[in-house]
């Protein structure tokens, strides 16, 4: 493993757990983690010890925005959660980030099956997810606004996600 992969290893490592945790207690994830994420990010490229340079840096944050931002406007996710996937691609850049997203959809799925079969709801929130998708999100307001808690932390999905496209999985 070149230096530079250990250290995007280790900074995705700690920044995403952080950020995991922090979700976890909190339901949040706050700015200042999410921005010191991307600060450092930027950082390890403008020194040359992330493999990527400051502009792939910066692009990899407006990329795992864009991938993240339609899931917030319909409701999915949180803003914390789009500002910590667009922070990680920082470290990732462009391509990594794309593939981050891919498997922290696929550990949020897996995530939302186990939350949703431990609060007892799980075939409803199957023919919930299955509405959303057949009417791109028509019945957004019903799922918002439910009787039932359908929020879960979101954060250790994308940090798996993130640490998956670190170590080239």
């Amino acid at each position: 493993m070149p230096p530079s992969d250990a250290v995007v290893v280790t900074a995705i490592a700690g920044g995403g757990a952080a950020s995991a945790i922090v979700d976890l207690r909190s339901r949040r994830v706050p700015n200042r983690l999410t921005a010191g994420v991307a600060a450092l990010g930027i950082s390890l490229a403008a020194l040359g010890l992330s493999g990527l340079s400051p502009m792939a840096a910066v692009a990899g944050l407006v990329v795992g925005l864009l991938l993240m931002l339609p899931g917030h406007v319909i409701g999915a996710t949180g803003a914390g959660d789009v500002k910590l996937l667009a922070a990680l691609g920082t470290l990732l850049g462009p391509r990594g980030i794309v593939v981050a997203f891919v498997y922290s959809a696929l550990a949020g799925g897996i995530l939302a099956l186990i939350v949703a079969r431990r609060r007892s709801v799980l075939r409803e929130t199957i023919e919930r997810t299955a509405t959303l998708v057949r009417t791109a999100g028509g019945n957004v307001a019903a799922i918002e606004h439910g009787t039932v808690d359908n929020r879960f932390a979101y954060a250790p999905a994308i940090a798996f996600g993130a640490i998956a496209a670190a170590l080239g999985w």
